[in-house]
């Protein structure tokens, strides 16, 4: 699959990330913490930004290191980047989380770890569609 993406296609992509988490999360966090829709949204909102600036960047290294080691995008890969996508937003995320919702660290932690279960496969899932999507828009370009 073809890494090179501009910056305007990887701000696209991220923010088809964050919009599609965000509607699926907040009433899904609303339900599962017992908090009103407005204060969970705003929260998630806060994150999704926050994991939409790291989205941009994220990816952006990741890829020019795979097309610096040569490296072919399968599933292992996948998963790894997957992996340092969260990790690197748990450590962002938590303090914020924390602050938000007046909880510990520890706490916020824990709920982020919860969150956590729904954002790895729907991380893989999600880059993995981008990319198939758009490379079937490449190759369809390309015959015309």
């Amino acid at each position: 699959m073809n890494a090179n993406k501009s910056i305007t296609e990887r701000i696209f992509q991220a923010i088809g990330f964050e919009l599609l988490a965000v509607l699926i999360c907040t009433p899904l966090l609303a339900w599962v913490m017992d908090k009103p829709m407005l204060e969970m949204g705003v929260a998630t909102v806060a994150i999704a930004a926050l994991a939409l600036g790291w989205n941009v960047v994220f990816n952006g290294f990741f890829d020019r290191l795979l097309k610096r080691y040569d490296i072919v995008r399968n599933a292992w890969v996948r998963v790894v980047h997957a992996l340092l996508f969260e990790g690197g937003l748990i450590v962002m995320g938590v303090p914020l989380i924390a602050w938000w919702l007046s909880v510990s660290l520890w706490q916020a932690f824990l709920l982020d770890i919860g969150v956590l279960l729904f954002f790895l496969p729907y991380t893989y899932v999600y880059h993995w569609g981008y990319d198939v999507v758009r490379e079937r828009m490449l190759v369809g370009r390309a015959i015309r």
